[in-house]
């Protein structure tokens, strides 16, 4: 009687795990920690370098030669979970966080014009108000950016959050959902375990359900079915690499636009050139795969033609997952010979933070092309002698395919024969109908029939004796810059962002001019020791972009960041005056 009502009794709720899912990716970090000692255990001088840097770097193949003795003689010095105090070389420039997070509405919005500064664009920097928008953007919980994403609806009594400017990092964040664990969200097991305990048949065999318990069952089933878990259906290894790329750009630029700036990728390679200093010099490079924060610019006119300045930090992202994971005994050890893994990834590291110091060192300066006015770009190659082509360069001149027969037999007959000449001329042919359409559109068109396209690919012959001029590196269209660099000081601060795995740090590699120049080809050792130093490098620790609390540090180091890149130095020189006279 009562049989076609049963849909209306509310089931049970039992989470279903995903059948198939492959094993979770497991996240450990590179531990390659080299350091540089002033001196030696006796307090001896360090040895003085065998070979050049240059000629150390460009015996390098492979990306798996890459050693631990490279990073070494480039003097990397590497401090792990730098705190932003140590980060941010001025920490004036880092804002009074908890004091602008205390503030209410109102309170910002009139505190907000005194917290902006004067950047180097000549505009105001944001100030405290645009600060608790992106942590408010930043703060919406996973599941509820997810439901938004896919255009769920929300459950009932609660609204649709507003992700705002950071729907594009969300959009990715969900993306990364179906590759990696969301380590906001309990595991699977503990939601499946809890389930299970409170299941009807539970709690029935622990002594019957309460007459109140059961009435508020519906509701309480009823929410529950509301919630969506979203599992991930695949492995972290799996996972496209643009997508780190995209996420880590669409993060940057939540900060970066309100300080004028945009993470873009370069419309050159990014290379790290090197030249030996033998006679002749030896010219090579690395390439890397990193993109830029630029700076754009003010004037309208620059902007729509694509003119960028800086660059004015470094982001690389990398898609390595194989680092094994740390020793129990030692932590903090430096990577075994097996891990070449971690050596490889703070090398990419590097070579990302030396290419930005390559390019904002072209500030006032022109390019020198590599091999201008060298012999190879300027003279003919062997060969294109007087006598004309020889041999097979007949035939690739024709444009014949087929081999050519005996070149000493006579050349064919071709007057016409007596049985030719006694032949029947032919018929004419028909008259065309006077509305018939020609036989050129027949055959294909009012132009004819196709014609075969000669191939661009030149023969290697030809390739060879073709004189070009060297290309090009730099790009017309960026104004290079030294963007935030301090004044008076032989060195230039580097920030890198750096991501792997679903997370994020910071690096700041302090590189020495002369570090520059010995890759320039410079001499590299001056009293027995290296003659720039050493190659500091200090990282913060790794934010879990998952987790909001991370998220919002790594958004608050960000900020700092490019308060400082982006102050203005004659203000903050002004400001020095300012206080000297009132001291005086």
């Amino acid at each position: 009687m009562f049989g076609n009502l049963s849909h209306l009794i509310p089931t049970g709720y039992t989470p279903q795990v995903p059948r198939d899912v492959p094993p979770p990716t497991p996240v450990n970090f590179p531990l390659c920690r080299p350091q540089e000692r002033a001196e030696g255990g006796d307090g001896t001088p360090p040895a003085r370098p065998s070979e050049h840097l240059t000629s150390v770097l460009q015996g390098i193949i492979r990306p798996t030669e890459v050693t631990i003795a490279h990073l070494e003689a480039l003097g990397s010095h590497v401090i792990f979970d730098s705190t932003p105090q140590e980060l941010i070389p001025d920490v004036s420039f880092i804002p009074d966080f908890s004091g602008w997070e205390a503030l209410s509405a109102d309170e910002a919005h009139a505190a907000n014009e005194s917290t902006r500064r004067k950047i180097n664009t000549g505009a105001l920097s944001p100030g405290c108000q645009t600060y608790l928008e992106r942590r408010r953007e930043l703060s919406v919980p996973n599941e509820a950016a997810y439901r938004a994403i896919r255009r769920v609806p929300a459950p009932k009594g609660q609204a649709q959050p507003r992700l705002g400017n950071s729907f594009e990092f969300y959009r990715y964040l969900e993306l990364f959902s179906t590759y990696w664990d969301d380590t906001s969200a309990p595991p699977a097991e503990a939601e499946a375990n809890e389930a299970k305990d409170d299941a009807p048949g539970a709690l029935a065999g622990a002594g019957g359900v309460d007459a109140a318990t059961s009435e508020g069952q519906p509701a309480e089933k009823e929410a529950q079915a509301q919630e969506i878990r979203y599992t991930r259906t695949g492995a972290g290894h799996q996972m496209p690499p643009d997508y780190r790329q995209n996420i880590i750009s669409a993060f940057v630029k939540l900060v970066a636009y309100d300080f004028g700036c945009n993470a873009t990728a370069p419309r050159t390679e990014p290379r790290l050139y090197i030249t030996s200093n033998t006679n002749p010099p030896r010219s090579s490079y690395f390439s890397s795969g990193c993109t830029f924060i630029f700076r754009t610019p003010t004037t309208r006119e620059a902007a729509r033609s694509g003119v960028i300045e800086g660059p004015v930090a470094a982001i690389s992202a990398r898609h390595t997952i194989t680092f094994p994971p740390p020793r129990p005994s030692s932590p903090d050890a430096p990577p075994t010979a097996t891990d070449r893994d971690s050596v490889i990834d703070l090398a990419r590291e590097l070579i990302a933070a030396l290419v930005t110091a390559q390019h904002r060192a072209r500030e006032g300066r022109e390019e020198r092309r590599i091999g201008e006015g060298a012999w190879w770009a300027t003279k003919p190659r062997w060969g294109g002698g007087p006598g004309g082509p020889i041999g097979r360069e007949v035939d690739l001149a024709s444009g014949a395919d087929e081999t050519v027969g005996d070149k000493d037999a006579p050349p064919p007959d071709t007057t016409p024969t007596a049985a030719a000449a006694a032949a029947p001329a032919p018929a004419p042919a028909p008259a065309p109908r006077p509305f018939s359409r020609p036989s050129s559109l027949l055959l294909g068109g009012s132009k004819g029939p196709k014609r075969l396209k000669k191939s661009g690919n030149l023969p290697m012959y030809d390739n060879y004796r073709m004189v070009r001029p060297p290309a090009a590196a730099w790009d017309r269209k960026t104004r290079y810059s030294a963007i935030g660099r301090a004044k008076g000081v032989d060195y230039d601060d580097i920030f890198v962002v750096s991501s792997l795995f679903h997370h994020v740090s910071i690096l700041r590699v302090r590189v020495p001019d002369r570090l520059l120049s010995v890759l320039d080809g410079a001499d590299d050792v001056l009293d027995g020791r290296k003659s720039w130093g050493r190659l500091e490098v200090r990282r913060s620790k790794w934010y879990d972009l998952f987790l909001v609390d991370e998220r919002l540090e790594a958004m608050r180091l960000v900020w700092s960041m490019m308060a400082y890149l982006m102050r203005d130095e004659e203000t903050k020189e002004a400001d020095e005056e300012d206080v000297k006279m009132l001291d005086a």
